[in-house]
């Protein structure tokens, strides 16, 4: 494959191309007899003062480079992920300025267009739950009931030799019904829309608690009233999300959940399990990334902090 000519070995190759061209012409012109001393002499210092002019010529020329040659360094280096890291030039050359300028604006222009890509696929996904939450709870476990009731009648009309079977099966179908219940609750949790973000994680601790044997405490404080309902989902979803991790993976007993909103109208959620914590650099498959997607989203920040033995608190930020 062939090498890529950089910008600066152009420019140095056609200064050399045309300062040798300029050092024969002079020779040339000066008509130097090679054939004496003296005119050697002065084709050496001609010589010398070129190749000195070419050496300063260089070093000049790489001083103005660097600025462009760390600027795309700092480009490579930006993480698609996290583009408000790039802090861009400070070098007070205007094409400099005017590339980093570009840069940035594009990295913002990719940005917001990313967030509004998926807030709006978030968005459709949280309403297909809420969708397929309704109809489970409204057409399936109806017809679960009707199967139970027809069920319960037939035990009541059949022979003792059936009871204890249709007993079982109305026993087996209960159960169908009590976990179809649980999954529409996952999906979407109808106090979410029908109380408010509170009432709904009040509701995940204490199932959580239940299903887990880890206790489990809410607090709250400040204004939590007239939330966005993005901010909501997202608040839920990132506690939904911390709780589900603690029960695969902590070992923890005891769990506290605490949602704090300031009257400047920020909001701090905090997720802490006394567990037996992680190395937070290998934390990153137990859905963190997901996590974090959703705070950006709302331009919140998620932070995790865990040492090994010594438990886990997640943290959600939002401005």
């Amino acid at each position: 494959m062939r090498k890529r000519d950089t910008l600066i070995g152009q420019v140095l190759a056609a200064n050399v191309l045309l300062i040798t061209g300029s050092l024969f012409a002079a020779s040339l012109v000066g008509g130097f007899d090679f054939t004496s001393s003296e005119g050697r002499s002065q084709f050496l210092v001609l010589a010398l003062a070129v190749c000195l002019t070419l050496v300063v010529n260089i070093l000049v020329l790489r001083r103005r480079f660097y600025p462009l040659d760390k600027l795309i360094k700092e480009i490579e280096q930006v993480d698609p992920a996290r583009p408000e890291k790039f802090a861009g030039s400070t070098v007070n050359v205007e094409e400099i300025q005017r590339l980093s300028a570009s840069f940035s604006l594009l990295l913002d222009r990719i940005a917001a267009e990313r967030n509004r890509s998926t807030r709006l696929v978030m968005r459709a996904q949280e309403e297909e739950r809420r969708r397929l939450a309704r109809d489970l709870h409204d057409e399936v476990n109806q017809a679960l009931t009707g199967v139970l009731l027809r069920l319960e009648a037939l035990r009541q009309d059949a022979g003792p030799e059936l009871e204890r079977e249709l007993g079982e099966v109305k026993a087996l179908a209960t159960q169908a019904m009590q976990e179809l219940i649980t999954l529409a609750r996952q999906l979407r949790p109808t106090a979410l829309d029908d109380h408010g973000l509170v009432p709904a994680i009040a509701g995940q601790v204490r199932r959580f608690s239940e299903a887990t044997g880890i206790h489990g405490e809410l607090t709250t404080r400040g204004e939590l009233d007239e939330l966005d309902p993005d901010q909501e989902t997202t608040l839920y979803r990132v506690a939904q999300e911390a709780l589900s991790n603690i029960a695969r993976h902590s070992g923890a007993s005891e769990v506290e959940v605490e949602l704090t909103g300031a009257p400047s109208g920020s909001l701090v959620l905090r997720v802490s399990d006394d567990g037996r914590g992680f190395a937070t650099r290998n934390g990153n498959g137990i859905g963190l990334e997901g996590m974090s997607e959703r705070a950006r989203l709302v331009g919140g920040e998620l932070s995790v902090e865990s040492r090994a033995g010594e438990g886990t608190r997640v943290v959600l930020r939002i401005p």
